[in-house]
């Protein structure tokens, strides 16, 4: 089995001199760190994060790295900034058989899709600071494609709030 994390990037200030080093909001720090805790609270932990570099979403990244004690290096995958489909694709058929949870970090749309692709869900959309867990039956994360995985989990900030 295979467990892959979609979170996409917390609440980011809508000013920068341009979209790649926005920076999270306190509204975003404080959703990142919620997240994080509800994740361990359910014993979740990855063995591996991978992250768009954009400011965002590596600061969500680190965050959540943090707060989990995860000590391992985030792999910043550039291909994560503005990705498509494939991208996701191509980064998650190149993750070690030996992994078996792992947090991918990245935007909306395509974070969306993906999550939607694989599972077979339609979840519309991936609030921010959202997660969506999908697991899978293979050995291989190279085997996974379309419809093949199960929700584990779809949590997102919010839905606390709104709780």
């Amino acid at each position: 089995m295979k467990n892959i994390y979609f979170i996409r990037h917390a609440k980011a200030k809508k000013v920068a001199q341009n979209d790649f080093i926005r920076e999270l909001s306190d509204k975003g720090k404080d959703a990142a760190k919620l997240m994080a805790n509800r994740l361990k609270s359910s014993g979740i932990m990855p063995q591996m994060i991978i992250s768009s570099p954009a400011n965002r979403t590596a600061k969500t990244a680190k965050i959540i790295a943090k707060e989990l004690g995860f000590t391992k290096k985030i792999a910043f995958e550039e291909s994560l900034y503005e990705a498509n489909i494939q991208d996701y694709l191509s980064i998650i058929s190149k993750i070690s058989a030996e992994i078996k949870t792992v947090f991918i970090v990245g935007h909306n749309e395509t974070i969306t899709q993906i999550c939607e692709l694989l599972s077979d869900s339609h979840i519309g959309n991936i609030p921010k600071g959202g997660v969506f867990g999908i697991e899978f039956d293979v050995s291989e994360f190279g085997q996974i494609s379309a419809g093949t995985g199960k929700v584990l989990l779809f949590d997102y900030p919010k839905k606390v709030v709104e709780a």
